[in-house]
């Protein structure tokens, strides 16, 4: 007997796609998504592609304009702004209340730096790099904490897809300085109190801040 794919099969299949082309650079920032030529394109009806920009809406990967029509989220200067200084809010406070749980067991994170190690591309670096953070986030403990940074995953990854594209064409470095990072944010877990890799971590995301200039 043939099996029939459900709606919400569809759904979820078409966001998947999107979400992939938009965090890959394939779909342009600002790029028009219009509903029937993104059906026609995936072969899909309407429907799925207008739920699956409603949940990539939600994603902070897609924006409505007034008139309805949705646009691959262009994130602007202010949003990196605003994105920096709640991961420099979060993220420190993180890595203290992790630091006693990760000290006794590092192996997530050095599993997370050995794919990091192998990896053959700037995406899937860029993966590799916000699980990393998010196995922090989910060692510190505190549900509500995580909650937060979750719900910034989306524009997190899409900013930070942008920064290690635009950092690779010009250094060619961003594996090495990513591994390089991690190795000492593991080194400190492993050795250092919670103060310490607090400040560490206040210092990576720091850094990151400094990439900004690298975009007109």
């Amino acid at each position: 007997m043939d099996l029939v794919t459900s709606p919400a099969s569809r759904s979820d299949s078409t966001a998947t796609r999107l979400r992939a082309e938009i965090l890959n650079g394939t779909s342009a920032p600002g790029a028009l998504l219009a509903e029937s030529a993104v059906a026609k394109r995936l072969g899909v009806s309407r429907v799925p592609v207008r739920e699956a920009l409603f949940e990539l809406e939600r994603e902070g990967l897609v924006e409505f304009s007034p008139t309805g029509r949705a646009f691959v989220k262009d994130l602007t200067p202010q949003d990196f702004e605003e994105l920096f200084v709640l991961r420099l809010a979060l993220e420190p406070l993180a890595s203290r209340l992790a630091a006693p749980a990760l000290k006794e067991d590092s192996a997530k994170l050095e599993r997370n730096l050995a794919a990091t190690r192998r990896a053959r591309s700037v995406q899937e670096v860029t993966l590799l790099d916000l699980e990393f953070h998010q196995i922090i986030l989910e060692a510190s403990g505190n549900a509500r904490l995580l909650k937060l940074w979750r719900s910034l995953r989306g524009e997190l990854e899409l900013w930070l897809g942008r920064l290690h594209r635009r950092h690779q064409l010009q250094t060619r470095e961003t594996l090495q300085e990513t591994v390089e990072a991690h190795q000492a944010i593991i080194e400190s877990f492993q050795s250092q109190g919670p103060a310490a890799c607090e400040r560490l971590m206040r210092e990576h995301i720091l850094g990151w801040r400094e990439w900004l200039p690298l975009f007109p």
